[in-house]
């Protein structure tokens, strides 16, 4: 009689003592991770999409009031106010910091035996805290006796009203956004560094210039670490949020001194309407605007990142 073998089921394989003993162990490891997750993220996210459509003050218990937080968010005009600040601020922040940390790249990628120290020079100001950032800028900035304006001095010029003059408000915060520049040129020299230099050799046998060499070689090549920065840094810009406050809104003598309309960040207005004004429900539904807008303007940049970001090894 012949025997009957049961072919094994595709895709189907018994896991040995090892992989299980090695996967329980995986957990256990990842259990500190997955449990703040859920308590500190996805909780708190849950919570704040009902609350969104409360009324909740912190005293009172909530009052389910459907969908009038987010037509109150259409129709707030200081929503709209700090939005488009934002926006603006996104807008001069981001393609600054990534021409000036590629040009600073470039120069530390020729320094030699200093390189280690100037790059540590440049990393330290990401190191200071955001707040003493705030208070060093006020100081900096300020118009009679700011070193800013007495530096623009002995050139002749007279220096703007950067913390008082709406007009100035906002490029005198892009300049203050300058000081934590130091991460982004890190990022960049590692990956100047990594660029193989036969390629450039190449280019130099072909007879291409130092202009075409950068264009088709350099670029592509830390194409990678542009589209990294350009996603990180529009996210930042998009909640910035504590030097800001810290010098406007955290400061007596600033916040009777200027419009505080020309300063009014987005997660500035959340805030207040959270912790000031007692809006939960109406700062929660805020939250969740935002959330949507990082969420959209980054799968846009995920999308046209496939035009323009080269991945080695990828075929073209």
């Amino acid at each position: 009689m012949a025997t009957t073998v049961t072919p094994p089921v595709p895709g189907r394989r018994r896991r040995t003592p090892l992989a299980r003993r090695e996967a329980r162990w995986a957990y256990v490891f990842l259990a500190p991770w997955i449990v703040g997750f859920l308590v500190f993220t996805a909780g708190p996210m849950v919570a704040s999409l009902w609350l969104s459509f409360t009324e909740y003050d912190v005293i009172n218990a909530p009052r389910w009031t459907g969908l009038d937080n987010y037509r109150q968010l259409v129709a707030d005009p200081q929503v709209a106010r700090s939005l488009g600040n934002t926006v603006y601020y996104t807008a001069l922040h981001v393609p600054l910091v990534m021409l000036i940390s590629l040009g600073l790249a470039l120069l530390l990628k020729r320094v030699g035996r200093w390189q280690g120290f100037f790059r540590t020079v440049f990393y330290l100001p990401v190191m200071t805290p955001a707040v003493a950032v705030g208070i060093l800028f006020l100081l900096l900035l300020n118009t009679q006796d700011g070193l800013i304006n007495r530096g623009l001095a002995l050139l002749g010029i007279d220096g703007p009203s950067w913390t008082t003059d709406p007009g100035w408000v906002m490029p005198g915060i892009v300049l203050m956004s300058l000081w934590s520049l130091g991460s982004t040129v890190i990022i960049y020299l590692a990956a100047l560094q990594n660029v193989p230099r036969d390629l450039y050799e190449a280019a130099d046998l072909d007879g291409a210039g130092a202009w075409a060499r950068f264009r088709h070689v350099t670029l592509p090549m830390i194409s990678g670490s542009l589209f990294f920065t350009l996603i990180v840094n529009t996210i930042a810009s998009l909640q910035m949020f504590t030097e800001v406050y810290t010098m406007y809104f955290g400061n007596r003598q600033t916040q009777g001194s200027f419009n505080s309309d020309a300063a009014s960040f987005y997660v500035i207005h959340l805030f207040q309407e959270a912790f000031q004004f007692l809006h939960m429900g109406f700062a929660s539904a805020m939250a969740w605007l935002l959330f949507l807008i990082i969420l959209i303007i980054t799968a846009v940049q995920v999308k046209l990142s496939n035009r323009f970001v080269y991945y080695e090894g990828e075929d073209r």
